[in-house]
């Protein structure tokens, strides 16, 4: 899977054929990326005395800056997605393009459908491009990856990365924690006790974290934990529907459902339909992310607000930072998520 690093700004130098790159330049000159990034820039907050080490070995290497754009850069942004096929990665993109633009820096959009040579390809093409930074979605970080970056002197930051970051990459992401316990602990305060829960893809941090806020809602209230309840999904609407059959098909059967994406929770009100229930009168439903068909879906869904424009926006105001050499003041962000009830959950 794709991974990241953060550096300083995206500059290429050259010298004869081969690429001396702003990680070259840092590594010799012992300073950071970032320092390396104001020389060229030409920022005031370097000491003269590691400003003229720089600019030696930017002279003895000859090294070039790019010419396009302001200040040597080209003007783009990657945004890279795992996959394409879901309103979840509209919704980031629109954050994004909008800091983007308003900066005048250009999106290209990549997915590499968390495929080894998707990635190859993707890198292959952002050399090509001379992009200034990138940022990474449902990410894990892989240290072959990360070198190529960081040897390319692109800055990345992650949204939502798949683990613990183990790279010192400035990451975004919700209270998914708290927001998966606030909509169990509305399922409890109508009365249900018999929950069940679809939760996203092990391998993301995102979803265990919803998975553990669930589980910690259920403690709370005194209501033992019952495994059978609990589902493995995959955000689709398919994993929703399959899995929510499977819980509707138990012996005792849950009063109440909290799906870990709205997909997924759409899925459910599928297989509710196919069980003749009604949802809310037979079973309260509740999603996460409040994806703009949450709100038009019959009934219109109780969900999770999970700020994805608003993660977007973070995410490149936080990488054009590093972009320009400037330090962020915190490497992780975590946008609060508010829970929005409509009309697909009901006293039990």
């Amino acid at each position: 899977m794709l991974g990241g690093v953060c550096g300083g700004g995206a500059h290429v130098a050259t010298q004869g054929a081969g690429r001396v790159t702003i990680a070259d330049i840092a590594r010799e000159a012992g300073v950071s990326l970032p320092t390396v990034s104001r020389v060229l820039n030409g920022r005031s907050d370097v000491s003269p005395a590691t400003r003229r080490r720089v600019e030696d070995l930017l002279a003895r290497h000859g090294y070039r800056r790019r010419t396009s754009g302001a200040a040597g850069r080209a003007g783009l942004i990657d945004l890279v997605f795992n996959d394409l096929d879901s309103p979840w990665a509209v919704e980031i993109l629109r954050g994004v393009e909008k800091v983007a633009h308003a900066e005048g820096f250009g999106a290209v959009v990549s997915a590499v459908h968390h495929r080894a040579a998707s990635a190859r390809e993707w890198l292959a093409a952002l050399r090509s491009r001379n992009s200034d930074g990138a940022i990474l979605v449902t990410s894990d970080l892989v240290p072959q990856i990360h070198g190529e970056l960081r040897g390319l002197g692109i800055p990345t930051v992650i949204i939502d990365p798949a683990g613990v970051p183990t790279y010192d990459i400035p990451t975004i992401g919700a209270t998914n924690w708290a927001g998966g316990r606030s909509a169990v602990e509305h399922l409890i305060g109508l009365g249900h006790r018999r929950i069940g829960m679809i939760a996203g893809p092990q391998t993301l941090l995102c979803s265990r974290a919803r998975l553990d806020g669930y589980r910690s809602a259920l403690e709370g209230a005194g209501i033992a934990l019952d495994e059978r309840l609990v589902r493995q999904g995959d955000f689709s609407h398919e994993s929703g529907f399959e899995q929510g059959t499977a819980l509707l098909d138990l012996a005792e059967p849950p009063t109440a459902v909290f799906a870990s994406g709205d997909q997924m929770a759409l899925g459910v009100y599928e297989a509710a339909r196919r069980h003749e229930l009604r949802v809310p009168a037979d079973l309260s439903v509740v999603g996460f992310d409040d994806l703009p068909q949450a709100r038009w879906s019959p009934p219109p869904l109780t969900t999770v607000r999970q700020p994805l424009p608003e993660m977007g926006d973070a995410a490149t105001r936080t990488l054009l930072q590093l972009v320009r050499g400037e330090t962020p003041g915190v490497v992780r962000i975590e946008l609060a998520t508010q829970l929005v009830i409509r009309d697909s959950t009901a006293p039990r």
